[in-house]
């Protein structure tokens, strides 16, 4: 009890807060990006998870992510239904502060996780076929993820790293995302339906919400309220705003226009890619992974159209392949003088090809579970609404009610 830190203590319960509020911000970022007819299908998919994943999290998730390791594989049972999880710190995970309050900012990145893949499969998945897929997908991939990288399984073992989830959240989220788009197939349009986003404010609604969200995502995961996690925090800012401007200019000479979707997504792309690497690098390498990251992620959405994914929201093309930039470039640029952990440009190659490496496993892993869980779940309930609803919407066809009263 001695050794809290009500500074730290109050910074990482703050941060989880903030992250807490990136779930309704997401859900009013896919939210306004979707059709009229679909907004609270999706809005639910997010919203849920909150409850859905704690109550996961609560019972067993946490103890198999964060329990003792038991052969680099999965964590051990000590923790189930909270036992043990109280006041006193824990040496690994946060030693100035409560170990239940490490337990809740753990629990936020969970929740977001599987809510992201959602825009992915936007206007076309059963509800009930979803819930059986965001618990499935939580114990089955992100559990195991967390525990390989953040709970001292094999991948931390190697020596990988990720310092607020560009693997354990954004690529597990991206590649899963991409799983299912190959899984459920494009969307069907009546005769003269536009794809267009039917809410822009609520796109940059919930771009302001994520963004100030990922402060106390990135920040935060320093677990104490110090250099490192100011570095995080403002390397985060930086890399958000100049990928925003980058992607702006690419999309404004090729589109012949200054989307304010495109300077949107660009942000969140930014966000994305600088998440692993936050507490490990430079300042001035945000820069240079902002421009990096616009290029790439922008790049990533073309190839996308091109091939004729239907990637609703263009998940994959943002935190996944965002996320893959980011934890690979944490090998080139971090620097030992801000968190022990030094890249390429200090000559650290080993860094480097365990980052490669480690993005590598995790892709493969998460999308060919993610297809299993499809497929399983497939085999007794429809994971796609019938064309009959697909037409009407989601929400009037599942949910029986509007986002809107018109009358």
């Amino acid at each position: 009890m001695g050794t809290i830190d009500s500074g730290d203590t109050a910074f990482v319960l703050i941060s989880a807060a903030l992250v807490c509020l990136m779930t309704p911000g997401l859900a009013f970022f896919y939210g306004g990006l979707v059709r009229r007819k679909n907004v609270l299908s999706i809005m639910m998919q997010s919203f849920i998870a909150m409850g859905v994943v704690t109550a996961i999290w609560v019972t067993f998730g946490f103890t198999l992510a964060f329990g003792k390791d038991v052969a680099g594989t999965i964590g051990g049972l000590e923790y189930l239904f909270l036992n043990g999880v109280g006041m006193i710190p824990h040496p690994s995970y946060g030693p100035t502060i409560p170990f239940m309050t490490f337990f809740t900012y753990q629990q936020m990145f969970a929740i977001i996780t599987p809510a992201l893949i959602t825009g992915a499969f936007a206007d076309r998945v059963n509800f009930k076929s979803y819930l059986k897929f965001l618990v499935a997908w939580s114990i089955l991939v992100y559990i195991p993820l967390c525990h390989w990288i953040w709970g001292g399984g094999f991948l931390a073992q190697w020596g990988l790293v990720d310092f607020a989830g560009g693997i354990v959240v954004h690529v597990s989220a991206g590649i899963a995302a991409l799983a299912t788009v190959f899984f459920v197939g494009k969307r069907k349009l009546l005769p003269g339906e536009s794809l267009a986003p039917h809410n822009i404010a609520f796109v940059a609604l919930g771009t302001g919400l994520l963004w100030f969200g990922w402060f106390g995502f990135n920040g935060g995961s320093a677990l104490a309220a110090n250099g490192v996690a100011a570095t995080a925090f403002v390397n985060t800012d930086i890399c958000g705003s100049i990928a925003m401007i980058v992607w702006l200019i690419i999309s404004w000479v090729h589109e012949g226009r200054p989307s304010m979707v495109g300077a949107l997504t660009g942000a969140v792309a930014g966000l994305a890619t600088i998440t692993p690497c936050a507490g490990y690098v430079p300042l001035w390498a945000a820069v240079v992974i902002g421009i990096l990251s616009a290029f790439v992620c922008y790049g990533a959405v073309q190839l996308r159209i091109k091939a004729g994914w239907d990637d609703a929201l263009d998940v994959w093309g943002v935190h996944g392949v965002g996320g893959i930039l980011g934890s690979i470039l944490v090998g080139v640029f971090a620097s030992a003088s801000i968190n022990k952990i030094s890249g390429l440009i200090e000559g650290n190659v080993h860094q480097f090809l365990v980052q490669l490496g480690g993005v590598a496993f995790t892709s493969i892993y998460a999308f060919a579970v993610t297809m299993l869980i499809l497929k399983v779940i497939d085999m007794h309930s429809p994971v796609r609404v019938s064309d009959e609803v697909e037409s009407r919407g989601l929400d009037a066809g599942i949910h029986g009610e509007a986002a809107y009263d018109m009358a």
